[in-house]
């Protein structure tokens, strides 16, 4: 039997396919948990998961206005065969367990997951219309990732009590972010060329924090005690600077730069989620 990976999409039927049903399947499995809160009597939930339901429905009407716009013939397409909505165990775990920050964290792992997906398409892909289609629908989880992080940030700041804060530089934690990813690239065996790979990329991002190319250097702030000392840890924080930073930005070229820088953690997080003891 010839197995072929999910990501390596032939045409544009089957990329507004796999488009369509991943968009399809967050909607349902957001609707399982929104029913389930409903039924546990937790309406702070059950907004937020309603929430999340009119947000990718928002993402399925964007594709769907695509297909109608386009030669799409869905008889010809065959199903994707492999689920890619997570709900990281929200539907077994007592409800009075959870809470609004753990949703909106499923939701950004999810819409990280999908990022990583059509970056492998494009990647991948068998035309350059299948490779811009694809980079597109990147760029539009990215701005997804941005988004939640934005709604699980704010989740997070309403349950945290006010800790001590110390401030760094970007040099400094980009720097520790390498010697982090070197390490764990030392302790694994498959992985070890892509740890090291996103090392480079991280020892790059520092040399031009150093040079200011993002035309901040001076100390960072707000960044929780212990963050930098645990590699997923600071990996997310440096995510949510560059998004900020992206957002923020008046300079197209200084924008683009942060959001590249982005990407390139997305796609750190991504891989250390696949690793045990990261931190």
């Amino acid at each position: 039997m010839n197995h072929r990976e999910p990501w390596m999409l032939n045409s544009m039927d089957e990329l507004l396919a796999q488009a369509k049903a991943m968009e399809q399947e967050a909607i349902a499995g957001y609707h399982k948990l929104a029913e389930r809160m409903r039924q546990a009597k937790r309406p702070d939930l059950t907004a937020v998961f309603e929430a999340l339901i009119r947000e990718e429905e928002g993402h399925l009407g964007n594709v769907e206005s695509w297909m109608e716009n386009s030669t799409f013939a869905a008889q010809l397409v065959q199903p994707p065969s492999e689920p890619m909505f997570d709900d990281e165990g929200a539907a077994f775990v007592a409800p009075e367990l959870l809470d609004a920050y753990r949703a909106f964290a499923v939701a950004v792992r999810n819409e990280e997951r999908a990022f990583v997906f059509w970056t492998y398409v494009a990647a991948h892909a068998a035309s350059n219309e299948i490779r811009h289609a694809a980079e597109k629908m990147a760029r539009e989880e990215l701005g997804h990732v941005a988004t939640l992080r934005r709604e699980r940030r704010r989740a997070f700041h309403d349950l945290r009590e006010k800790r001590e804060l110390q401030s760094v530089d970007l040099f400094q934690l980009e720097t520790q972010l390498t010697d982090h990813l070197n390490r764990l690239a030392r302790q694994v065996g498959p992985e070890e060329h892509a740890l090291h790979s996103l090392a480079e990329k991280a020892a790059l991002r520092a040399k031009e924090a150093k040079k200011e190319s993002l035309g901040n250097n001076e100390s960072v702030a707000d960044l929780p005690e212990g963050t930098a000392e645990r590699p997923l840890a600071l990996a997310e924080w440096l995510l949510d600077f560059y998004l900020n930073r992206a957002e923020s930005e008046d300079d197209e070229s200084t924008r683009r730069h942060a959001q590249s820088c982005a990407a390139d953690l997305v796609s750190t997080i991504y891989r250390m989620n696949g690793l045990s003891g990261t931190g």
